[in-house]
């Protein structure tokens, strides 16, 4: 490892070397200004505080999702179970209608949630962004928590996998 002064890292360097950090796989949901869902892929996603409690997620600034949560101040947390890969490669790709291709519902916050697909749901109010590069990073107060059981569908060397006991 260099210590000395800094030096460009590619972009598909860079890429490849955080795929061999495992994490899981959350799909950020909103509405936009006409009410319609909205919904991104997410692996950036953190715990911030405890108090108040608070999340993390990083999204790309120009996603439509982005641009309807920082509008609508509110986005649900679908932390995506086991069985949850077709939602997961869903709101990552460039599907038309995500949520045509997903069974979802309301949550009792009004936000889009992927009943299906999800273990666990966080409803959040906006507390704040900063944008970095190419993304924004939005911090969520969360105001509403779902918990059931499952395992999390992790996310490693560009492959979705299941975790082993």
């Amino acid at each position: 490892m260099s210590s000395g002064g800094a030096a460009a890292v590619g972009e598909d360097d860079f890429r490849a070397w955080m795929t061999r950090y495992p994490t899981g796989v959350a799909v950020v949901t909103t509405t936009d200004a006409d009410g319609h869902p909205r919904g991104m892929s997410c692996s950036s996603l953190s715990s911030v505080t405890l108090d108040p409690p608070t999340v993390a997620v990083c999204l790309r600034t120009d996603a439509v999702t982005c641009v309807a949560v920082e509008a609508r101040g509110e986005f649900a947390l679908n932390l995506l179970h086991s069985g949850g890969r077709h939602a997961a490669q869903t709101f990552s790709g460039p599907v038309a209608d995500r949520f045509a291709a997903v069974e979802w519902q309301w949550s009792n916050g009004k936000l889009p949630w992927l009943r299906a697909d999800t273990y666990a749901l966080a409803e959040c109010q906006v507390a704040g962004t900063v944008i970095v590069g190419d993304h924004t990073i939005v911090l969520g107060t969360v105001t509403g928590l779902r918990a059931g059981d499952g395992d999390p569908l992790v996310y490693a060397h560009r492959e979705y996998r299941k975790l082993q006991p």
